[in-house]
């Protein structure tokens, strides 16, 4: 089976992304900024990487086929000092500056890379359902998530002179049971309130872990994928759609 070589191994995503694999007999090579260890999995290893030094174990990427580059800083991990902004771009460019780099330094057999970017490149989703959707070709929108996932894009556009196919997935607001959003959308509704935000209009774009998972794979085994898509469900909600949901879900009666 394939080796994949994920960066971001141990968020929300990445661990999902490696459990899914390991699942299928693939083999799962993790970058980590820690000393390389063994994997709990015979067919889970780490190997080292350091995006401030722009430095690569050449050993794990000279064997991999395929590279998935889910690395950066938590967006909503932390208020958004100028500090953290700094951090949340940097984190992000670095990781597809130094994948870019190894890729042109160190002999490998590379089939495809999965760039994960989101969809705040376009800005906020319209708060009218009827409203046109955004398509991959919109333009990026000028406020900060914006302009973080154009540089973030931008950071891994090297690699197309390299003639590997680049898929870059933009990803909407993954949902699972175990952690990122939805931990926070059911948090109030544990206390019987229902966290509607304003009108309860505003537009969600959202996709399943699982789904994101199995579209990271199908992009690497579809070799005619290449360029921008969107990772999110074919059916966007609105705020208080998903709340209310969510309440009946968690079986807690709340009015409004």
């Amino acid at each position: 089976m394939p080796t994949v070589l994920i960066a971001g191994g141990t968020g929300l995503v990445g661990t999902a992304l490696t459990e899914y694999l390991l699942q299928k007999n693939y083999f799962v090579t993790i970058l980590t900024r820690s000393a390389a260890k063994p994997g709990q999995h015979p067919n889970l290893r780490y190997a080292q990487w350091n995006t401030d030094t722009q430095t690569m174990d050449a050993a794990a990427l000279a064997e991999a086929d395929y590279i998935v580059n889910l690395a950066g800083a938590g967006v909503a991990d932390k208020r958004w000092t100028k500090a953290r902004k700094k951090e949340i771009q940097l984190s992000r460019v670095s990781s597809g500056q130094l994948i870019t780099k190894s890729l042109k330094e160190i002999s490998n057999k590379v089939k495809a890379i999965i760039n994960a970017s989101a969809i705040g490149y376009y800005g906020a989703d319209p708060t009218i359902p009827n409203d046109k959707p955004f398509v991959e070709i919109d333009k990026t929108d000028t406020q900060f998530l914006g302009e973080t996932c154009k540089l973030w894009e931008e950071s891994v556009e090297g690699i197309k002179e390299l003639n590997i196919p680049l898929i870059k997935l933009r990803i909407g607001i993954v949902l699972s049971n175990e952690g990122g959003a939805l931990k926070e959308f059911k948090k109030p509704l544990q206390f019987g309130i229902a966290a509607i935000l304003g009108s309860g209009k505003q537009m969600i774009s959202w996709i399943h872990l699982t789904d994101l998972c199995r579209m990271i794979e199908y992009a690497m085994l579809h070799e005619k994928m290449e360029g921008v898509y969107n990772a999110v469900a074919p059916k966007p909600v609105k705020n208080k759609t998903l709340t209310v949901e969510l309440g009946k879900r968690i079986t807690i009666q709340f009015t409004g």
